[in-house]
């Protein structure tokens, strides 16, 4: 157990790392929807589904851009946890997918505890918040 406990000095390294993996993935997902903004309405993608979709490339790619920078931290958490919830909600309620599988609800749910975690430990000493709040 003592090698556990001596692992704690490495929170900031760990927090940092957490942060930099989920906002490349809002990144890397913000920047897919990016075509949205070419595509027109139709039956499939209703005008203010395809609204929402465009909305959600601006807000994903710059929160989680702030993310790897470590600016602003938990308010991007805070923005993306709000994002899952959102997903989360529609996956079940209103496309009836299951937990895991094709179009599961489950990579969703781990973002969601991750930014969870990011709202509640903070940035780390690693990034930008930390450098300009000194």
């Amino acid at each position: 157990m003592e090698f556990f406990a001596s692992l704690l000095q490495y929170n900031d390294l760990g927090l940092a790392f957490v942060r930099i993996v989920v906002g490349i993935i809002f990144l890397k997902h913000g920047k897919m929807k990016f075509g949205m903004w070419k595509m027109q309405a139709s039956e499939q993608m209703p005008m203010q589904m395809l609204n929402i979709m465009r909305v959600l490339s601006i807000v994903e790619s710059v929160a989680g851009l702030a993310l790897i920078l470590g600016l602003f931290v938990q308010l991007a958490a805070v923005t993306l946890g709000i994002i899952m919830l959102g997903a989360i909600y529609f996956k079940v309620f209103k496309w009836k997918k299951t937990f895991a599988g094709d179009g599961g609800w489950e990579f969703d749910l781990i973002l969601l505890a991750a930014n969870l975690a990011l709202i509640l430990s903070g940035p780390g000493a690693w990034s930008l918040d930390r450098f300009l709040v000194r």
